[in-house]
């Protein structure tokens, strides 16, 4: 590949990672951070050397077959990857790479965050003073719930969910799991982790319920209206992983017979969209998929991204390629 590769960003990315990538490649920015359409994404899958494409872009079949003879990495920025048709790059003979692990410990800290506003009602608490309803101190006022020896059951037990169950047992709180594969004992006794291989068999048990597992076929609706039912009245479900994962329509209306206690939200089924019954809810705290969303975690990824693309243009296999599922 001789001369700067050219590499084609769909959206802005930090300042330091974007003037990197000026340094290194032809980079072509996309400086007023609009979401770019089928066509544009077409365009510059037609043009580019390697395309940096985020989440919100879908680069399905479709972009790849308009893909130019030079297009040999999908470089994404982002460690999902269900918004590209792996199998249709593989098919091009186009590399697909992410950025995995440089995002756990902050969407840990979401998780726990989430956890936290919703079994002691932070948010609800913050808008009685925001709204000056607040007449002092009562003891049967805003009665959240305890952390301490509570049980948390964790699904999808990978970088996130064991960066989340460190920061759970730190409060005292009991960690379960229900996971693929059982992860050895070591890991386990570390995490002070029990296993279900049933998920079914650990939903009734648990006090909170976070999702942590990736977006797949297998997981599409895995937590829906039957396995909710299962949970205790008095539980509560914490989604930062993808919000496809969950029924909204089943949450919303276990909400509304509390058969749940409440829920803490970061992502959403048809995002940006968020299900009506979902908004202004006291027990239900919504948050804008920000769980990744610090400086730091972005910087990573840009990292992970410039080095993915510099060790194809020195002839090597990218760190982080992605191989098409088996099928």
């Amino acid at each position: 590949m001789p001369g700067r590769l050219k590499v084609i960003l769909t959206r802005r990315l930090p300042d330091t990672v974007e003037t990197r990538l000026r340094e290194l490649f032809d980079a072509e920015l996309n400086l007023d951070d609009h979401p770019m359409g089928k066509d544009e994404l077409k365009a510059a899958a037609a043009r580019a050397q390697v395309l940096v494409p985020t989440i919100t872009d879908v680069i399905d079949a479709e972009v790849i077959d308009a893909a130019g003879p030079d297009l040999k990495l999908i470089a994404n920025f982002g460690a999902g990857v269900d918004h590209i048709d792996i199998a249709a790059a593989a098919a091009r003979k186009i590399i697909v790479s992410n950025t995995p692990g440089v995002l756990a410990e902050d969407t840990a800290d979401m998780a726990m965050a989430l956890i936290l506003a919703v079994r002691r009602r932070l948010v609800e608490g913050a808008a009685m003073m925001d709204e000056g309803r607040f007449e002092g101190w009562t003891p049967t006022a805003m009665l959240g719930r305890r952390l301490w020896g509570s049980r948390l059951g964790i699904v999808g037990l990978g970088r996130i969910g064991q960066a989340l169950a460190r920061r759970a047992r730190a409060f005292g709180m009991q960690v379960h799991y229900h996971n693929r594969n059982r992860l050895n004992p070591g890991l386990e006794e570390e995490l002070g982790a029990t296993y279900w291989d049933s998920l079914e068999a650990m939903l009734p048990r648990v006090d909170v319920l976070s999702l942590n597992a990736p977006a797949t076929d297998q997981t599409h609706h895995l937590i829906s209206a039957e396995r909710l039912a299962l949970m205790k009245p008095d539980a509560v479900l914490i989604n930062t992983a993808r919000g496809e994962i969950v029924d909204e329509a089943a949450l919303v209306a276990a909400l509304d017979r509390r058969a749940l206690a409440g829920a803490g939200l970061d992502v959403f089924e048809r995002e940006p969209a968020v299900h009506p019954g979902l908004v202004n809810r006291p027990e239900v705290v919504l948050t804008p998929h920000i769980a990744s969303a610090t400086l730091e975690s972005r910087e990573d990824m840009g990292e992970r991204v410039i080095l993915n693309i510099k060790t194809l243009e020195n002839g090597h296999r990218p760190p982080d390629r992605l191989l098409p599922p088996m099928g």
